[in-house]
Formats: C-alpha cells, sequence, structure tokens
C-alpha cells in the first residue's frame, strides 16, 4: 500500500477507516490467518464470527499494532501495518480495545481506575476529567463512580471497560466478546452502548461467537476460519446464502408435484414444501425466479403470491463453515 502519509488524507480518499489486504500470522509454522482481506467503511459496526481458534484475536492483536503479521499488509485508521515503531504507537492510540476480560483495580474506585489509564493514554489533565464525566454518565456509572469496582456486577465492570477503551477519542475500537458471560439485561444495556458508540460515529469491530447478537449490532459480517469464509453487508448475507436467494411462492390447491417438479430445476438450490407455501433457494435469481414463474404457471399453478425471503444469520454462518470445512478436507485429500 501507498499513500500521502496524511492519514486524513487518507481517510477521506477512499472513505475506508480498515483496509486489510492479504493479511497472514503463523506461529511456530502453524497458520493462525491465512491471507484475509477486507475494508471498513467509516462508522459501521464489523463482526468477526468463527468458531473458538477461528484466528479472530489473532486478527485484532495484528490490527492494532500488538503482533507483527507474517505477510500483507493492512492500514487502520489512516496508520500503515509496516510503518516504523512511531507509527505503530500512534496507531495503538488511534484505537480502543475491549478485551473479553477486562481488568481493573478493585480497591480504587471507577474515578481512580480511570483516571490512571487516562494518564497511560497521556491524556491531558485540562480534559480528562470532564471526559471522565460525560462517559461515566453516558454509560450510566456517574453516580458509582467513588465506589470501589470490587463493588461492581460484571456488566458494570464491562461498561467500565468500554468507557476506558473510548475515552482518550479512538477512531477505531475492538470489542472481543463484549457480552460474554454477562446476564440478558446487562447484555442489552452493553449493546444499547455500542450502538451509542456508532451512532456517534465511531467505526467498530465486534469479535463474536453470539450470532443473535451480531444480528442486532452488525452492519457488515465477516466469518473467518483462519481463512475469511465470507464478508459482506449484513442484508447481502441474509438474502443470498449460499449463492442462492430464498423466495417463498404460494400457490393455490397447488398439486402433489409441485414439489418435485421445483426441486427438478437446475437453477433450485433447495426446496421445501409448508401446506400451500413452497420456500424456494433460486440461483441467479434476477434471471431464474421470473422462469420459475413462468414454468409455474404454464404447468397450470394458481400463484398467490412471490415473496423475497432472508436467511437468518445462524442459517448464513452455519453454510459458509460447513462449506468451508467440505472444502478443507477436499484440499487433504
Amino acid at each position: 500500500m501507498t499513500g500521502s502519509g496524511d492519514p486524513l488524507v487518507e481517510q477521506k480518499r477512499g472513505n475506508f477507516v480498515i483496509s486489510v489486504n492479504s493479511l497472514s500470522r503463523s506461529f511456530d509454522g502453524l497458520v493462525a490467518v491465512e491471507a484475509i482481506s477486507f475494508e471498513i467503511p467509516e462508522g459501521k459496526l464489523f463482526t468477526l464470527l468463527g468458531p473458538n481458534g477461528a484466528g479472530k484475536t489473532t486478527t485484532v492483536r495484528m490490527l492494532m499494532g500488538l503482533i507483527a503479521p507474517s505477510s500483507g499488509n493492512a492500514r487502520v485508521a489512516g496508520f500503515d501495518l509496516a510503518g516504523d515503531a512511531g507509527s505503530k504507537s500512534r496507531l495503538r492510540g488511534a484505537c480502543g480495545l475491549l478485551t473479553e476480560t477486562p481488568g481493573f483495580y478493585d480497591r480504587m474506585s471507577a474515578w481512580e481506575n480511570l483516571q490512571f489509564f487516562g494518564r497511560l493514554y497521556d491524556i491531558a489533565e485540562s480534559k480528562i476529567n470532564a471526559r471522565l464525566e460525560h462517559y461515566l454518565r453516558f454509560m450510566e456509572l456517574w453516580d458509582r463512580r467513588d465506589e470501589p469496582v470490587a463493588t461492581f456486577s460484571k456488566g458494570m465492570k464491562q461498561k467500565l471497560a468500554i468507557i476506558r477503551s473510548v475515552f482518550h477519542e479512538p477512531k477505531v475500537i475492538f470489542m472481543d466478546e463484549p457480552t460474554a458471560g454477562l446476564d440478558p439485561e446487562a447484555s442489552l444495556s452493553v449493546r444499547e452502548m455500542i450502538l451509542k458508540l456508532k451512532h456517534e460515529g465511531r467505526t467498530i469491530v465486534v469479535c463474536s461467537h453470539n450470532l443473535d447478537e451480531a444480528e442486532r449490532l452488525a452492519d457488515i459480517v465477516g466469518i473467518l476460519k483462519r481463512r475469511l469464509i465470507v464478508c459482506d453487508t449484513l442484508q447481502k448475507l441474509r438474502a443470498v446464502a449460499g449463492g442462492a436467494v430464498l423466495v417463498e411462492i404460494e400457490i393455490i390447491e397447488p398439486k402433489l408435484d409441485v414439489l418435485e417438479f421445483i426441486s427438478s430445476l437446475p437453477f433450485v438450490h433447495s426446496a421445501h414444501q409448508v401446506e400451500s407455501r413452497f420456500n424456494v433457494e433460486v440461483v441467479n435469481a434476477a434471471v431464474n425466479v421470473p422462469a420459475l414463474v413462468r414454468e409455474l404457471a404454464a404447468r397450470g399453478a394458481n400463484i398467490m403470491q412471490v415473496t423475497p425471503r432472508v436467511h437468518s444469520l445462524e442459517e448464513v454462518y452455519l453454510s459458509a463453515i460447513r462449506a468451508a470445512d467440505s472444502n478443507h478436507g477436499r484440499s487433504d485429500q
């Protein structure tokens, strides 16, 4: 990658706060992340999904400049991973990181903890108190600021950790399993806080196993299993899974052979019937859905309506992981 060297100029030019190009990382000869590439526009929430050991945390550590890639490159918040030590330090200052198990000094108050970390970020004393008040109020912790962190619930500690990840005003925020281990009420509260941060214009990367959470939060979803299997907007992924679009066709008094006929068509990925409704996955939908309707009408089917449907993120995820496992199995033979 080449550029002007000015982060603001670079961001305005492409409007991608994160650009990843064939990024790989190996540990002692074992490949953890292999040749992943993606781009995240400013102000979007990107959820990185994958099973344990898929490479999600390794990817975040590379993008934060905490570990070096074995090959490939990336540009984050205007800083090149291949830059010098000073550039990497500025990169880390331009990012916030919420780890899965954030640590605090339990005997110190929330206020004292945040002041301590603020000094590590080298935030000016003239700014730190105003920022802390803003975010403690934002996270509904202002009234508990002078209490020891040991007295906080896990959800409150997670909110405090979010404050720690954002109070230096980072352009990009990385979050690793932000609601892991939280009860439903605390999880809802943290999700609401994440959405507020996104609405402030932050670019957020969330690593998660929680498909329901990803479906609620994400603008863009990547599914990782060493390689990046799929990466697209949530809307497109739910509309198109396995290369097929899902449509529901309602037929008045369908004949028994309708399902068999639909399933026999070469452009139909799958089909199943629920009473008078047929859920059909069609490849190259712009051409083949009209063709399917014509074929059915020509055979006397009384079509009531044709309705596009979306796949759940769970269906998208499982389809992608199974396809990746199948391809990996064939490559090993």
